[in-house]
């Protein structure tokens, strides 16, 4: 996506390394994940999650979101709160009651293996959007999306921090909304996400969520 015209790339990449460390040293970093999975098992589970998610994890509803690509760890942990209940998605329950730690290991395996489709940005929403991603807002004390999330939307997947970059704009604004409202509460990500959507107003949101659904 091309930069801001005010905002310089030397500037864009320090607020982004700022951002990170900040971010790692507020929420901490969780000890490696031991257990490792298997894509090619995890595609051989992946049946039912398909009719939503689609077979590569590409979903073609926008309420439902794209797993494809989507960093290991964090499919993992997301998969284990629903599992265990301390993430409400009313559409999976009961679904992954019976998936032992290395089914969902597979899975997860499975979704990161596979690239992430791309969406497009509503052009009159992009300039706000942008603004916001990359460098937040002074005023409400917003900070930058890149912080965690990267310049292009990529995430940073060994810490857990989940790609963004072509996800569906529709997916997007419930989970800030939820967020926002404190309907998410599962982990210290969680809560830092929540301090954060707290600062959004609707069109915030609106224009945040169609900006990183064209992002690349």
């Amino acid at each position: 996506m091309a930069l801001l015209r005010q905002d310089p790339l030397r500037r864009r990449m320090r607020l982004y390394a700022a951002g990170v460390l900040l971010t790692l040293c507020g929420v901490g970093t969780a000890q490696a994940e031991p257990l490792r999975g298997e894509a090619a098992a995890g595609q051989a589970k992946s049946a039912v999650c398909g009719a939503c998610h689609n077979p590569d994890g590409n979903s073609l509803v926008p309420i439902f979101p794209k797993l494809a690509g989507q960093g290991e760890r964090y499919l993992l942990e997301q998969l284990r709160d629903i599992r265990s209940g301390a993430r409400a998605v009313p559409e999976m329950t009961g679904l992954l009651t019976s998936s032992s730690d290395q089914d969902l290991a597979d899975l997860a395996a499975w979704y990161a293996s596979q690239s992430t489709s791309t969406g497009f940005a509503h052009p009159a929403l992009v300039e706000r959007g942008r603004a916001l991603f990359n460098g937040g807002d002074l005023q409400s004390g917003l900070p930058a999306c890149i912080g965690c999330h990267a310049p292009d939307g990529a995430g940073l997947a060994s810490a857990g921090f989940p790609r963004l970059g072509g996800q569906h704009a529709a997916y997007v604004s419930k989970q800030l909304k939820a967020f926002r409202e404190g309907q998410r509460t599962e982990t210290d990500a969680a809560a830092v996400m929540r301090s954060i959507a707290g600062r959004l107003s609707d069109a915030d949101i609106e224009a945040l969520s169609s900006y990183i659904q064209g992002l690349h």
